[in-house]
């Protein structure tokens, strides 16, 4: 209902402007075929190393990554928490946070003087409560995904709610709003920069913004009647 345009048209174009970094290899398939972890789990577990090294810890605490990537996965139904994790499973997530740490240094570097913020706040509106993103660095949001795919219409619709709850906050606070999404695939070595004007144009029907807000509350008003 507010992104009727965000077809596989749109998507296959937007994909086609993904780019590479420079010096940095994708995780192997082979080694990825040796785990019998989800790919959340994997995805999870990488993220929490990697913020170890943005912390400045060279050496691993798997525990402590298993521990923090459980705690996050188990917010999903699905999710299938291991006892213990195997080498490959660490050799995957070292290689997978050792190419989103690089990522996030090669942007930063691109934009001097921008703090790179960890777990952005997410506004709630409504019934819908408040999360995280992943990263955000200035007026970019950063979102990460670890997958074997280019990105998808769900990673673009996820990153077009995010700016829209940002946005109807500003509103009321007068805060800052992203100007792009960055999104990152450290396991393939890629990434998709987006302005995020161009992408609410393509996506919506609607050109105006608080008219994309307004619509945003009607349908969470129309959704908490039916809960």
């Amino acid at each position: 209902m507010l992104f009727p345009r965000l077809t596989g048209g749109l998507v296959s174009s937007l994909n086609g402007r993904m780019f590479t970094f420079e010096g940095i290899e994708p995780v192997p398939q082979a080694l990825i075929e040796k785990s019998q972890l989800q790919n959340a789990m994997v995805f999870q577990l990488s993220v929490a190393r990697a913020e170890e090294l943005l912390r400045g810890d060279e050496f691993p605490d798997w525990d402590e990554c298993l521990r923090t990537a459980a705690q996050r996965q188990r917010h999903h139904y699905d999710a299938r928490i291991p006892d213990a994790l195997e080498l490959w499973d660490t050799e995957i997530a070292e290689h997978a946070a050792r190419n989103l740490v690089a990522m996030l240094a090669s942007v930063q570097a691109q934009r001097p003087g921008a703090v790179l913020e960890h777990a952005p706040l997410i506004p709630g509106l409504g019934w819908v409560a408040s999360g995280n993103g992943d990263f955000a660095l200035g007026a970019t949001l950063i979102e990460i995904k670890h997958t074997d795919r280019n990105f998808g219409s769900g990673d673009l619709r996820q990153v077009l709610m995010y700016w829209l709850l940002k946005y109807a906050r500003s509103i009321e606070t007068q805060g800052d709003v992203w100007s792009e999404v960055l999104l990152l695939n450290p396991r393939r070595n890629a990434a998709l920069l987006v302005d995020y004007e161009y992408l609410l144009r393509s996506a919506s029907a609607h050109s105006n913004r608080v008219e994309l807000v307004e619509l945003l509350r009607s349908a969470l008003s129309q959704e908490g009647d039916r809960r």
